[in-house]
């Protein structure tokens, strides 16, 4: 028996219906991850003493060239990697949120080979390499934390150099919103309004991108109302679908999509 018309529903009635679930299970993610860093953070401190240090806007956790002998996890705040360029530049190559690992470059070389450099007030647990590896031998759960924290930086590595590699400019600053978006949220974190705590130039940096082409990227996403600047300094925007900027990326990666086809 077919369905008639009026038993089929708008899209508007599906959108509302899709919505609910699509927010349970943002807010069941977002539980997930706080728990696993919670249990993480509670393995590490139970494990030994931990060395905690507060750190500011600016300051350096290690820099490269250091001679590694810790390994740290964020605990509060935002860190961003940093290597030299070959023609000299700072390039951003990595962004560290609350739970993440730092140092995991200075292992085979036993030398960092980059900076990381904090973003805001935050702490760090520093935790000497030796005794991490001592303790892993005898705390199978904590090993088990480790290597998760070494296969979700190889996942988020390849995540953004797919970006780079396939994205075009207005997409890539999208797409850069919505992935710093969904790392608040995972945190349980406000995602409506954030703080870009990057300036144009160093988002640039990370994306591959020119200053003048990440403003203009972002201008166009204040102009289809995907983004509003909440300030003059145009630092605190305001994304009011997160979604929506999903939706953005798909739709500027259509035409090159149609033209290999």
């Amino acid at each position: 028996m077919f369905a008639t018309p009026a038993s089929v529903p708008s899209p508007s009635t599906l959108r509302r219906a899709v919505e609910p679930a699509t927010r349970s299970s943002e807010l069941a993610q977002a539980n997930a991850h706080i728990r696993r860093v919670a249990d993480m953070l509670a393995l590490v401190a139970d494990a030994f003493p931990v060395h905690r240090r507060l750190v500011h806007a600016g300051d350096a956790i290690h820099q490269a060239g250091q001679v590694f002998t810790h390994l740290c996890v964020l605990n509060s705040g935002f860190v961003k990697m940093v290597n030299l360029s070959a023609d000299g530049r700072d390039q951003i190559v990595g962004l560290k949120f609350r739970g993440d690992w730092l140092g995991f470059d200075g292992i085979a070389g036993a030398v960092h080979d980059c900076d990381a450099i904090a973003l805001d007030t935050g702490e760090v647990w520093a935790i000497p390499y030796d005794a991490l590896l001592a303790a892993c031998a005898a705390r199978p759960r904590l090993m088990a934390a480790v290597h998760d924290a070494m296969s979700r930086e190889i996942v988020g590595d390849r995540n953004s150099l797919m970006s780079v590699c396939t994205l075009p400019a207005d997409a890539r600053v999208a797409d850069f919103l919505r992935t710093w978006a969904q790392s608040l949220a995972l945190r349980g974190l406000r995602t409506d309004q954030i703080m870009l705590r990057m300036t144009r130039a160093e988002i640039g940096s990370y994306l591959g991108l020119t200053l003048e082409t990440v403003s203009r990227a972002l201008s166009r996403l204040a102009r289809e109302q995907l983004i509003h600047f909440a300030d003059k300094g145009r630092r605190d925007i305001r994304i009011p679908d997160v979604g929506a900027l999903d939706g953005f990326v798909q739709q500027c990666l259509a035409p090159a999509v149609a033209t290999l086809q």
